[in-house]
């Protein structure tokens, strides 16, 4: 009976830190995308062409990162965490960029079959062109977030957000 006390907390706990993870990860996200779409509305404001795709950006970024917390579920990249932290970033940015890119080529060729296309049609319409770009986009927004998420694996969490959110100072034990 006691067996069951304690593990209900761990898995609590553990519902918990995924959910601020994703979070953290979704308000990045949201951030950037948020900020393309910005740009995007006033660029094509210019040519008076009405923009405002802010849901999309909002979902991508919900949708993103799922998809880095299953990558990271999965142990995508870890056997390159041993090298330097800015090629272990790099290197995760590109692979989570390759499986957000599979994801979006994906969602295409769906929304293509539902439609009432072929297999073979849906890859045809399918934009590669633009889902090149957003992976690009995604790839630039991906390398900082990496490079935070590896800091953050060898600091380890504690100190890592009290680095950033505290006094800026590890704690005591960790320095000595």
């Amino acid at each position: 009976m006691n067996e069951v006390k304690t593990e209900n907390p761990t898995l609590k706990q553990k519902a918990i830190h995924e959910g601020q993870e994703f979070l953290g990860i979704a308000l990045y996200l949201a951030f950037f995308f948020c900020a393309v779409v910005t740009y995007s509305a006033v660029l094509l404001g210019k040519f008076h062409v009405s923009y405002f795709n802010y849901g999309s950006a909002l979902i991508n970024a919900l949708v993103i990162a799922k998809v880095i917390l299953i990558g990271e579920y999965a142990h995508l990249g870890k056997r390159h965490e041993s090298k330097p932290l800015a090629l272990s970033a790099l290197y995760k940015a590109f692979l989570f960029t390759l499986l957000v890119f599979a994801f979006h080529l994906l969602e295409e060729v769906v929304k293509q079959l539902v439609h009432g296309d072929t297999i073979a049609s849906a890859f045809h319409e399918v934009r590669v062109d633009i889902l090149i770009c957003r992976s690009i986009i995604v790839f630039s927004t991906f390398i900082p977030l990496f490079a935070f998420r590896e800091l953050q694996r060898v600091l380890g969490e504690v100190n890592f957000r009290s680095l950033f959110f505290r006094t800026g100072e590890m704690s005591k034990s960790t320095a000595d």
